[in-house]
Order: C-alpha cells, then sequence, then structure tokens
C-alpha cells in the first residue's frame, strides 16, 4: 500500500473506533435521556451509528429499528462462491448493542416518515417519535434498465446483491451448472454498493470452477470501460485463471458503448444496443442501483436517486433533523462500502452528539479500505482518507491510503490474512 506501511494503516483502523471513547463496558439506558434519536436501518451503517451515539453520551436514548432480527453481511458473502465461508458464519444479531450499549431494537419496517412531526409509522402499528432520525436504510435496484429483468425474475437468475436466499441459490446455479458451462455477470454503471464486488465474485467463482468444472468460462459483461483495482484483479487472473489466453477461466469486456438492454428468460439471452446477443447457463444480473425505498418514497433523494448530504454532519439537504448515511447516501468520491459506511456513521454520531450538546462539531475525517479474494490465499486491496475541503467538498488526502504495494507470493498471502482481519475488525466494531 503506497504512502502508508500496512501495519500503521492497520493500526490506524484499530485505533479509529477505540479512539472514541476509552471504555466499552455496558452502558445503562438513561432515566433522563436528554434526546432521543433513532436510526433506520441495521446495517453497518446504522449498528454503528446506533453504538458510537451510546459510547459518545449515554444520555441520549437510541432507537434502532431493523426488519432483521439478524444481519447477513455483504462483505464476505463471495467468498461462499469458492466454498470458504457460509451464511451462518456471516449472519449476525444486535444483542450486544441490546445488552451492553443499551441501544432499543425494534424489529419492524418504517412504512410513514412524518418529518414535519419528526414521527415515524411502522407496520406494526406502532408510532416512534425522535429528536433527530439518521437514515442508513441501503440500496435498492431500478428494474427499468433491462427489459424482462424484474424483481420476479430474480428467483430464476439472481443478482445476490443484498446477502441471503440469493447467494444461496447463485452458488447452487453455478454447482450444477455442467463443466463446460458459461455464467455470465452483467455489472452496472457507477455508483452502486460495492464497487469491486463483481470482480471478487467472478474471482472466488473461478476458484471453484477451477477446481470442479475446469472447462468452465465466466464472462463479465461490463457497463463500464474500467473497474476497480482493475490492474491488481487482472494481474491475479493472469496468475490464478490463466486471463488473457485462449483456456482463461474469466474474460471481462465493456460494453459502456453497447449496453445490455433486454432479457428472454425463455432462451436465456441477453441483447446489446447494437443486436448481440450473450446466453450462458447462469445469468448473475447485477441491476443499477438507488437509494432504498423508504428514501425516494419520503424525499431524500435528488435526481440522481441518491440522498445529498451535508458531509460534516450527514444531514440531508431537504431535512435539518434527518441524517443520511452508508450506502444510501452521497458521499462521492467515498465508495459505497461496508467500511465506508462504518467510518461516516462515527462521523454522523459525532456530528448528532454534538448538535444535540450544542457544542462544536469536530473536523470530519473519513476512511475506506476495500479488500478482495483473488484466491484463498492471494488478496488485494486499496485504502483512502477523505476530508473535506475549504469548500466543504469530500476530497481525498494527498499521500495517504494507496493500493497494493505487491502480487508475489508472500505478499498476496498477507493481503488475504488482512482481509479476512478487517472484515473481522469491521464486524466487532459495528455489531460487537
Amino acid at each position: 500500500m503506497a504512502g502508508l506501511s500496512r501495519r500503521r494503516f492497520l493500526q490506524g483502523l484499530a485505533g479509529f473506533g477505540a479512539s472514541f471513547l476509552g471504555g466499552c463496558g455496558r452502558l445503562p439506558l438513561s432515566s433522563g435521556a436528554k434526546a432521543h434519536v433513532v436510526v433506520v436501518g441495521g446495517g453497518f451503517g446504522g449498528a454503528t451509528a446506533a453504538k458510537y451515539l451510546r459510547l459518545l453520551d449515554a444520555n441520549i436514548q437510541v432507537t434502532l429499528i431493523e426488519p432483521k432480527a439478524k444481519y447477513i453481511t455483504c462483505p464476505g458473502s463471495n467468498w461462499l462462491f469458492a466454498s470458504l465461508t457460509s451464511l451462518d458464519q456471516l449472519t449476525v444479531d444486535y444483542q450486544a448493542l441490546r445488552d451492553r450499549y443499551g441501544v432499543k431494537l425494534l424489529v419492524d419496517s418504517v412504512t410513514r416518515l412524518d418529518a414535519a412531526q419528526r414521527r415515524l409509522r411502522l407496520a406494526s402499528g406502532q408510532s416512534v417519535s425522535y429528536d433527530r432520525l439518521i437514515m442508513s436504510p441501503g440500496i435498492d435496484f431500478r428494474w427499468d434498465a433491462i427489459a424482462g429483468y424484474d424483481q420476479a425474475t430474480t428467483e430464476q437468475f439472481p443478482h445476490a446483491w443484498q446477502a441471503g436466499p440469493q447467494t444461496l441459490l447463485l452458488a447452487r446455479q453455478l454447482q450444477a451448472m455442467p463443466d463446460g458451462g458459461l455464467v455470465l455477470i452483467a455489472v452496472p454503471a457507477d455508483p452502486y454498493r460495492c464497487p469491486p464486488g463483481p470482480y471478487e465474485r467472478a474471482s472466488m467463482m473461478a476458484y471453484w470452477l477451477k477446481q470442479h468444472k475446469p472447462r468452465s468460462k465466466i464472462l463479465i459483461l461490463d457497463a463500464k470501460r474500467s473497474f476497480s483495482k482493475q490492474t491488481l484483479f487482472e494481474a491475479g487472473w493472469t496468475k490464478h485463471y490463466g486471463y488473457g489466453t485462449a483456456n482463461s477461466l474469466i474474460e471481462w469486456h465493456s460494453l459502456a458503448d453497447n449496453p445490455l438492454l433486454q432479457l428472454n428468460k425463455q432462451s436465456r439471452v441477453l441483447t446489446s444496443e447494437f443486436g448481440d446477443q450473450f446466453s450462458g447457463d447462469v445469468l448473475n444480473i447485477i441491476p443499477p442501483q438507488t437509494a432504498a425505498q423508504i428514501a425516494l418514497q419520503n424525499g431524500l433523494t435528488d435526481s440522481s436517486g441518491w440522498c445529498p448530504v451535508r458531509p460534516l454532519t450527514g444531514q440531508s439537504l431537504f431535512d435539518d433533523f434527518i441524517h443520511v448515511i452508508g450506502d444510501a447516501a452521497h458521499y462521492a468520491p467515498i465508495p459505497k462500502s461496508a467500511f465506508a459506511a462504518n467510518s461516516e456513521a462515527k462521523a454522523c454520531a459525532l456530528a448528532v452528539t454534538s448538535l444535540i450538546n450544542q457544542t462544536p462539531i469536530p473536523e470530519a475525517h473519513w476512511l475506506n479500505t476495500c479488500y478482495s479474494l483473488i484466491a484463498p490465499e492471494h488478496g488485494i486491496s486499496v485504502a483512502g482518507v477523505y476530508k473535506l475541503d475549504a469548500a466543504n467538498a469530500i476530497m481525498p488526502v494527498k499521500g495517504a491510503g494507496g493500493v497494493s504495494a505487491g502480487t508475489d507470493g508472500e505478499a498476496a498471502a498477507l493481503e488475504a490474512d488482512y482481509t479476512r482481519a478487517v472484515y473481522r475488525s469491521l464486524m466487532a466494531d459495528a455489531f460487537g
């Protein structure tokens, strides 16, 4: 990783969470709460925000609203295609947030947001008021990009871009495919959740196919001209999967000027604007994305489909008492990733605590690091540090972060170890 040693960077990641508060013991619910903050969405952004609000000020009452009692992480889910993990190993609950930090958990869904009254209506019929609201609802999908591909069709051609049953379905389709079969992975244009994700997925699938169905092939049809960590991925594919040769397990093709427009479900054929047709035994179509429906339906998005915010506080440009973090929010150039959501949540928790206590809002910094596995013993990464410039726009910190330093055996193996270690650390920081 250029500009920053790996050990120092990982030490910084570990210290980033701990620096907010020295003790991480059990925090009682305050009987005289000074404010009530409601967090909607229990992923990496929402869980981290709820936890750190309580760490920063135990007199703030925090309620986390999440429709699922357990959360399956998208980070690590590609490893399932290489038989390196299971859904059980990717699943976490919210017990620590309740028991250690005093976060109130409502396993429920928000059906209505009354911003004027600062009140949420839930599917159960319950009504919850808030002094400040943090929205971390994640993504939804645009079903208008490819004719013939809609939500119902995902039962036949899974996107698996929200970890869970779709991930298992896609893995089973891969395993059932005949040797010599073809996997098509259709990748959307930016922005979308986890920019390197499709290419790690192809890597993990290729690893499994190399062992079990070596005559097979993966064809990536990309709406972009280039992709995240492309040089590193291609070097790894060359090393492990014959990339660039006639027998390559992986092929990548840019369709930036020739987008996919139609799916014929019966013939399993994708057709592009120029009339090119692509068919495969397994079709993994990843749709273009937007902020979750709750954000769209309640006027928190702009014409891009994402939620514009004031980066220092995470406040919505449309409501000063609503903060938006994670994949739904527009924090560009910070990518949409679990690590970025965790970092945005901490900055937002600091800002919300400061606003409630009427104290100066600290200067904001954000971190992102993204590790990917090309093979079980070959990892790659990119990392960045961000701050606000004089115009209050987010900009990368010059000389901070970087990419993997090398792709030789020892360096790649270390990166693979770091990949798993960072995942465990991120899980512990958000949910533990």
